[in-house]
């Protein structure tokens, strides 16, 4: 089973937040490892020096003879990068290093790591299943020459981790599905304080999985929407519980239905935007805000973007470069509605008349003229408590495209209640916020 597309979204799920504008490491919030899907190291989150070391999920999975799972791992490792000098003696790291007008600095970059583990039955996960995830550390060096003389280094350390993923299985409400309980859990052992001039939090960062995520496929059954299942499977999809995840339906390259795990709260069936020209990584902000800004960043700034990450280099060359059709695409789009439901009724809007209409409030008729007592209680806010237990009039009796049901109201003594009816701007109100009043006295 193909995942390439599947991939698409949850790379971007991958690397949102990996680098935040302007995008250089002098940025006081690019000098913190901070992204969504973040598992600390055992310990981390209960000696205050990062996040909590697992996830988990549940997945409605249709009940099938030789039916089978396949799970996707996927994160990022923290790598530290050194910026060396050369010298007489050797080496000696620096703060900064000048090279054919390239800066370079040190920062803490990552690894895109996956860890599939496929062919799991769903038979016999009563008991639950567990598999290692295992990553080696390592060191990579890239020579820097200048003028054909070798002038520095950047050193790329990386550090083991390890964890567990464990799977399992309970039968469902419906005997037509079961629900499967998915866990990361990060065992990594740390110190907090085993690196010199580390903080206990950049320890347990480069110990940490980043941007944990998970895409899970089925092998002869179906995976039921969590969010718009049908209805006989209702019992069984409210029931799951997630923890730090949120599990949606992706497409794998056949069209058939996936999981993706995500940290970040998203809809069914979520997709790239045709539009966007690529990767911006800065916590689900707007492409064309952070385009512009980009644009209007200084030489020196980004030269020091350039320096930082090769991925914050990459994206100042696409925005330098991009044309003004381009940036035109990313000012708005039109989707096609033409095979979805309408939204709205005009033949039951058309016989809606605020002025006439009336709502049942107690067992007495509320309408255009008569006489309330305001008790805010939905969700009001601040002004809406301010009016609590003052007399208003009502205006119009409106019907949303949901059914609900709103009173507007402009108070009785308010001496611009003749302006808030010509301009149509009232106060509103659920029927069970007021209380009927009898007509005014002359």
């Amino acid at each position: 089973m193909s995942l390439t597309a599947a991939r698409q979204v949850a790379d971007a799920v991958l690397y949102e937040g990996y680098l935040l504008y302007p995008y250089r490491a002098s940025s006081a919030k690019n000098q913190v490892r901070w992204q969504f899907g973040v598992l600390g190291p055992a310990g981390a989150a209960e000696a205050g020096a990062g996040e909590e070391s697992a996830l988990s999920a549940e997945v409605v999975v249709e009940t099938a003879d030789d039916a089978s799972l396949d799970l996707h791992l996927r994160f990022l490792q923290v790598q530290a990068r050194v910026v060396e000098r050369r010298v007489d003696d050797g080496w000696e790291p620096v703060d900064e290093l000048q090279v054919d007008g390239t800066r370079w600095i040190p920062f803490h970059e990552a690894v895109a790591r996956e860890v599939p583990i496929t062919d799991v039955p769903l038979t016999g996960l009563g008991d639950g299943i567990s598999r290692e995830v295992r990553v080696p550390g390592g060191e990579d060096v890239e020579e820097l020459h200048a003028d054909g003389r070798l002038v520095g280094r950047l050193v790329r350390t990386r550090w083991a981790v390890s964890g567990t993923v464990s799977i399992n299985a309970r039968p469902g409400a419906d005997p037509r599905v079961m629900v499967v309980g998915v866990r990361v859990d990060n065992a990594t052992q740390w110190s907090p304080g085993e690196v010199p001039g580390w903080t206990a939090r950049d320890v347990a960062a480069r110990y940490s999985l980043v941007g944990t995520h998970m895409l899970l496929s089925a092998r002869g059954t179906g995976l039921v929407s969590l969010l718009d299942g049908p209805d006989w499977a209702a019992a069984d999809t409210s029931s799951c519980v997630q923890h730090r995840c949120w599990p949606v339906m992706v497409a794998d390259d056949d069209g058939t239905d996936a999981v993706l795990v995500s940290p970040i709260v998203l809809g069914d069936h979520p997709s790239i935007a045709p539009e966007s020209a690529g990767n911006l990584f800065d916590a689900t902000e707007i492409d064309e805000i952070l385009t512009l800004r980009v644009m209007t960043m200084t030489a020196a700034e980004k030269a020091d973007a350039r320096g930082t990450d090769p991925r914050a280099a990459a994206i100042l060359a696409r925005c330098d470069a991009m044309t003004d059709e381009a940036l035109a695409l990313l000012h708005g789009a039109c989707r096609s509605v033409e095979d979805e439901a309408p939204w709205w009724d005009e033949g039951q809007d058309a016989r809606a008349q605020p002025e006439s209409d009336a709502v049942l409030v107690g067992g007495v008729p509320v309408a255009k003229g008569s006489r309330v007592l305001l008790r805010p209680s939905r969700r009001a806010d601040a002004q809406d408590l301010f009016l609590a237990g003052q007399t208003a009039v009502v205006s119009r009796v409106y019907v949303d495209v949901d059914g609900g049901q709103h009173l507007a109201v402009v108070l009785e003594d308010d001496p611009g209640r003749d302006l808030y009816d010509t301009t149509g701007r009232f106060l509103y109100f659920a029927p069970d916020e007021v209380e009927p009043l009898p007509v005014r006295s002359s």
